[in-house]
């Protein structure tokens, strides 16, 4: 749906909130969960997909060859895909996923043909004249990296990825951009780690490479990888490294890095080690929940997992100060008690810049839902969703809690 206050923005949820891995599972959250949200939020107007879609769904689709008429059935019913979330490559619900949510990275052949075979049916699927974004994998973990030659593979792999897209826009007349997803503990982790990863890494060296694949200037291959490739700013993992997130999108436009799509979300915070109790409810065995830890001096501390800092506290070796957690919380949450949310972040200056993007894509992401403590799904999840998105929609309009 449009994004209110913006220049053409839209504005969904990302379909990764819902439990499944197959083409059947894909089609079957539209129909349950994403029809009866346009119902609550969009009746009279297009509502907007987000869909998430593992390699083996991706792979169904192809061999059916029935986007085509998918598209036909979405139209009918006032639906639209402008998006895809093409991080998670396999299962991610129901089973551990930790760190094997950046398997494969962009180093690897798997990861590139995924996201292409992403890219080829959402061209398929995009309205005439739509842009279509698809966000991915922050490069690796940051572990798993040797240096720099792990980089200049993942540019390599990256510049590919543009000509790629550039192909692909040249034979359909669709444009679609990847933004690949600072997260702590990430190759691409803060603002600052994104923006000289671009200037020191992917332009140097994708430029010649996209040059040697298709044979263009180097001023047409600068221009081609900065349209297809972007940035993903997911405001809870931002928020998360204390960032302040209006000086965060600065950064990337100053150094003219494409904000591909903006997701819209809020991580758990609390003042003090004495109050990390409150948390053990939020550890899962699905999903990291990486922790930044302040102390008295101003500097951060880094736990890969929220055990590992909840057992700081009990051991008492946690830094004294405020501690944010990766766990994806509603956006219209304001915490309990001693733990409070970084919804705080989205604020009035930050909203400017957003409304100044053009045609921005925004989503609410909350894939935590299924793992939340019970009083945070109190709600139907169709109805939480909802609430999030009427937030995003005042915050848009300057009338949201966020500032």
């Amino acid at each position: 749906m449009h994004a209110p206050g913006t220049r053409g923005g839209h504005l969904t949820y990302c379909l990764n909130i819902h439990p499944g891995e197959s083409w059947e599972d894909v089609k079957a959250a539209v129909t349950r969960h994403a029809l009866v949200v346009k119902k609550l939020v969009s009746p009279d107007a297009p509502f907007g997909l987000g869909l998430r879609l593992a390699a083996g769904a991706v792979e169904a689709m192809r061999r059916s060859g029935g986007a085509a008429a998918w598209r036909d059935w979405l139209t009918e019913h006032g639906l639209y895909v402008f998006t895809v979330n093409g991080f998670p490559y396999g299962t991610f619900h129901g089973s551990p996923v930790k760190t094997g949510v950046y398997r494969p990275d962009w180093r690897t052949p798997e990861r590139l043909n995924y996201t292409l075979h992403l890219a080829e049916f959402l061209a398929e699927l995009l309205p005439e004249g739509q842009d279509g974004s698809i966000s991915t994998s922050p490069g690796s973990y940051k572990a798993w990296l040797n240096g720099v030659e792990a980089e200049r593979q993942i540019a390599g792999q990256l510049a590919a990825a543009a000509a790629a897209l550039a192909g692909l826009e040249r034979r359909t007349g669709r444009e679609i951009h990847l933004g690949l997803e600072p997260e702590p503990d990430c190759m691409l982790e803060t603002t600052g780690e994104t923006v000289r990863f671009f200037n020191e890494r992917l332009i140097p060296d994708g430029t010649p490479a996209i040059r040697t694949l298709i044979g263009c200037t180097a001023v047409e291959a600068e221009r081609l990888l900065r349209r297809h490739v972007g940035i993903c700013v997911d405001t809870c993992h931002l928020a998360i490294q204390g960032e302040e997130l209006s000086a965060s999108l600065e950064s990337l436009q100053n150094a003219g890095i494409r904000v591909s799509k903006m997701q819209l979300s809020a991580a758990l915070k609390i003042a003090r080690p004495a109050s990390a109790a409150e948390l053990a409810p939020f550890a899962d065995e699905v999903y990291l929940h990486q922790v930044k830890a302040w102390d008295a001096a101003g500097g951060w501390h880094a736990y890969a997992d929220l055990p590992e800092y909840l057992a700081a506290c009990r051991n008492g070796t946690a830094p004294g100060g405020e501690a944010r957690v990766h766990v994806h919380v509603p956006l219209d949450w304001r915490g309990d008690g001693t733990i409070q949310t970084t919804a705080d972040a989205l604020t009035a200056k930050l909203r400017g810049r957003v409304l100044r993007l053009e045609h921005p894509h925004i989503e609410v992401e909350t894939y935590t839902f299924n793992v939340l403590p019970p009083a945070l799904r109190a709600r139907p999840v169709e109805q939480s969703l909802a609430a999030e998105l009427r937030y995003a929609m005042a915050w848009l309009q300057g009338s949201g809690k966020g500032g």
